[in-house]
């Protein structure tokens, strides 16, 4: 035995048989929370630590060779039951205690010590405090002492954490979760790759400002700057897409740069970034409290400008056809918005991230405008006298006309004007805003009401869209049909994640929403956002005290999207997540042929070779249904809703939703 001998162990575990271990080999065996090197050498067993003390090497996965253990790393010898090295060396590998019993081979470990807190604990009990709930990602080797810090505040309910497939779902299941509930969830990965794999999910939070907190394993600090294996400057390739970021050295103030990356999300409505170097991650933090939001956060309902209230008031007052723009930052201030079209009875048409915010069978609902959006939208944008927008961004997919007088609010001061100048730029709180301008306007309003209008409008649509689901499509289900069924069969206050493409462009044209929450991937607009949106829209309704608790997901993509992420199915199943994914099946980038042919281009390279995704979803132990007959298509889809756990609808249609 070697100097540093265990002594008095009080807890055995049992480790091997005795048939398991040759003669002349060693095993490594994990013990409870202690992974060991177990050796058999000249007739005799012993337990060493499996960690080379040269570079943290698995003496387990080493070989004796002429009496001495051998590191498989970088080939440091040690005696094979003792520990000690050969020679003046003094970096002994402590060993165990064995038994040989007659029912095995037993190594003795003392009782185990009250775990000492780290940083690591520091910086989960802060987030925790700042209301983080939800943890996804993938626990790698730089990253262990992170995780188990994640994984003592999951054992006492305070967050959960989802084990995914690939970082990137990660980034996308958390900026979902902040775009839906406008919290932050967290994303988690080891240094290099799997930090690089996050920064599409998280540049889709930057853009549509998602709050969202990546954090990212490192290597141990001594290595810094050396190109050591899977170094790479994380700070740098995170710059542009997190609004803060920090490295945690060995005196940083560890507890306040967690406060700062938890504040800045909540505030700049962003991504923050807390880089761990894997040595620090351990480090004692013994008697450091955590932070928590007391006193570092101040209420956001701040009023606009006086003068810009009384503009707006102006414009509104004296308007014959306004029109009610909203985008998504007006998603949690509905009802004063809605109130205030009533007030004007003039329509409320929305962009295209906004659908659902005002149900379409609300009597001023007018659908969404632009690329995705419905003849209804578009006619009384070309009739208006007047646009109040509410928490758009003027994206040049929208359709928001510029030539028209203008009222916009937001909270963001740079998003006013932010293409081209406005009428009356309000910044402010929406919620706040809306309230002022129900206070200022008078009664004598000049607006006429628009609600006959609207009613005809609809009709004439609806009339439309019944020819199109009768259109015969050129194999499966056409799109039109894939979702009328969906308008009446997905539960009224779903939440529907979607992806990109053609079967996107559809649902913002055919889909007639209630109460559901739409998320997407809205300006990034990336493909494969969908299904691990579902994820995290599935975390937020399993929080009790949540506005979404219990709610249904009932998520859409092409084959083209699923495809990117189709292992998460996976993950769906391994934490039984009740919710559905249809899937809207071309064989194709259907968005992407259609781009070729309209532009004069030959179609190339969008053709895909595709698994039986219902026959996946089966084999990953959820339920997967093909339905490629209109007349099966209701009773499908409400199986697949009603199935307790992950379930797919595999829809075959054509490329062009016309």
């Amino acid at each position: 035995m070697s100097t540093d001998d265990v002594s008095e162990p009080t807890t055995w575990h049992k480790a091997l048989d005795h048939d398991d271990l040759p003669e002349g080999r060693v095993e490594a065996v994990n013990c409870g929370d202690t992974t060991v090197a177990v050796t058999h050498y000249d007739g005799e067993y012993a337990a060493l630590d499996n960690n080379c003390p040269h570079q943290g090497g698995p003496l387990g996965e080493g070989s004796i060779e002429t009496g001495l253990l051998r590191c498989p790393w970088h080939g440091w010898d040690f005696d094979p039951l003792t520990g000690e090295t050969p020679g003046p060396h003094d970096d002994c590998v402590q060993t165990y205690p064995v038994e040989e019993r007659e029912d095995g081979i037993y190594v003795g470990f003392p009782e185990a010590d009250d775990h000492e807190r780290t940083v690591s604990d520091v910086v989960a009990e802060t987030l925790v405090n700042w209301g983080v709930r939800q943890v996804w990602g993938i626990v790698g080797h730089s990253n262990l002492g992170l995780a188990d810090a994640l994984r003592r505040e999951a054992e006492n309910g305070n967050m959960d954490y989802y084990g995914v497939r690939h970082e990137g779902a990660a980034a996308f299941a958390a900026s979902a979760y902040g775009k839906l509930t406008g919290r932050p969830a967290a994303c988690f990965s080891i240094a290099g790759p799997g930090a690089t794999n996050m920064l599409t999910g998280l540049w889709d939070a930057h853009v549509d400002g998602a709050p969202t907190i990546a954090l990212t394993g490192q290597v141990e600090s001594q290595v810094l700057g050396t190109g050591n294996f899977q170094e790479l400057d994380l700070e740098a390739a995170y710059g542009d897409v997190a609004e803060f970021e920090a490295t945690m050295l060995a005196d940083s103030q560890h507890a306040e740069l967690a406060t700062r990356a938890a504040k800045t999300a909540i505030l700049e409505d962003g991504v923050s970034h807390l880089v761990f170097p894997d040595e620090i991650q351990t480090q004692s933090a013994e008697g450091a409290d955590p932070g928590d939001p007391a006193g570092r956060i101040t209420d956001r309902d701040i009023a606009p400008p006086e003068d810009a209230l009384e503009d707006a008031v102006g414009l509104l007052e004296t308007a014959e056809r306004p029109v009610v723009v909203v985008g998504h930052g007006a998603r949690f201030d509905m009802d004063g918005v809605v109130e205030l079209a009533e007030r004007l009875d003039c329509p409320v048409v929305t962009t295209f991230k906004a659908k659902g915010q005002i149900p379409d069978s609300h009597p001023l609902a007018g659908g969404v405008l632009g690329r995705s959006g419905t003849p209804i939208a578009s006619h009384f944008m070309n009739e208006a006298d007047l646009l109040a927008v509410f928490g758009a961004s003027f994206s040049n997919h929208t359709g928001i006309a510029e030539y028209k007088p203008t009222i916009h609010v937001d909270y963001d001061a740079m998003t006013l004007g932010k293409f081209h100048s406005v009428d009356v730029p309000v910044w402010g709180e929406i919620g706040v805003t809306v309230d002022e301008l129900h206070e200022r306007l008078g009664e004598d309003l000049a607006a006429e009401s628009q609600r006959d209008e609207l009613v005809d409008r609809w009709a004439i649509w609806r009339e439309e869209k019944a020819t199109r689901r009768a259109q015969p499509p050129e194999r499966g289900i056409n799109y039109a049909t894939v979702f009328d069924a969906m308008s009446r069969l997905v539960p009224d206050d779903a939440i529907v994640p979607v992806d990109v493409g053609n079967n996107t462009y559809a649902f913002g044209r055919y889909f007639e929403p209630e109460d559901q929450s739409v998320l997407m991937s809205g300006y990034l607009g990336s493909i494969g956002f969908a299904f691990p949106a579902a994820l995290g829209a599935w975390a937020a309704t399993q929080e009790p005290c949540s506005q979404f608790a219990g709610r249904d997901v009932v998520s859409v993509s092409s084959d083209g999207g699923f495809g990117q992420y189709m292992s998460e199915f996976t993950t769906a199943v391994k934490y039984d997540m009740d919710l559905t994914h249809v899937l809207l099946n071309d064989d194709e980038l259907g968005k992407i042929s259609k781009e070729q042919r309209t532009g004069g281009w030959d179609v190339w390279q969008t053709d895909l070779v595709n698994p039986g995704f219902a026959e996946f979803a089966d084999n990953c132990g959820g339920h997967g249904v093909y339905v490629e007959d209109a007349d099966d298509l209701d009773d499908a889809l409400r199986e697949a809703i009603a199935h307790d756990g992950p379930s797919l609808v595999e829809i075959p249609t054509d490329s062009d939703p016309v």
